[in-house]
């Protein structure tokens, strides 16, 4: 079995998370694609994030059409700083050692994976699935060789996708009053003005 993992804060989940995930399960050929709304991100420390039920709810709604698409809130359960390590480590146990598993990140946060928590260990665990393939960023990858030799040979790319959705937008077209039509899909939009989410600056 080849599985995805796609995390983030989805703050909100929208359109652009939804069709990564499509493409990653295309072009890898994977079973299914677990969406892992982060819990206390180290890296947007001092950021301040909705909710975690919010959050976990939303990507439910946005997932719930498509059988191939999971959610986990292993890192929402877990306290203290969410590290891709340690939710790896539980995916596994999960979901077996026998099973591959592809992490889709961004081609603009690669350059940052040397400073993640044990990078060698998350290599070991998984294969980096990166969305886009900018030039810079294969001479990113090189220059990760120098610290991490291998990780060419642990990162898959996954080409055809031209995202400029941001969450950021999103919550700033909520607080202005301005619509996210088309941007999330319209369980998430309907669930933000239910609850009454981003009315406030983030």
């Amino acid at each position: 079995m080849k599985i995805g993992i796609l995390g983030g804060t989805f703050d909100p989940v929208h359109l652009g998370h939804l069709t990564i995930a499509e493409e990653a399960m295309s072009s890898l050929g994977l079973n299914l694609v677990i969406f892992v709304p982060a819990g206390n991100p180290w890296m947007k420390a001092g950021t301040p994030i909705s909710p975690g039920p919010n959050r976990l709810a939303m990507v439910l709604a946005a997932v719930a059409g498509n059988p191939a698409f999971h959610v986990s809130p292993v890192e929402l359960e877990r306290s203290g700083p969410s590290y891709t390590v340690d939710t790896l480590e539980e995916l596994q146990a999960d979901y077996g050692s026998q099973t591959e598993y592809f992490f889709i990140i961004g081609a603009d946060a690669i350059k940052d994976f040397g400073q993640w928590r044990n990078p060698d260990r998350v290599l070991e665990l998984c294969t980096l699935a990166v969305v886009g393939r900018p030039a810079q960023e294969v001479l990113d990858l090189s220059l990760l060789e120098a610290t991490l030799p291998g990780i060419g040979k642990r990162v898959a790319i996954v080409d055809g996708v031209a995202i400029s959705v941001s969450a950021s937008d999103i919550r700033g077209r909520v607080q202005e009053g301005r619509s996210i039509r088309y941007l999330v899909p319209s369980v998430v939009e309907s669930y933000i003005r239910e609850h009454g989410l981003y009315k406030e600056k983030q």
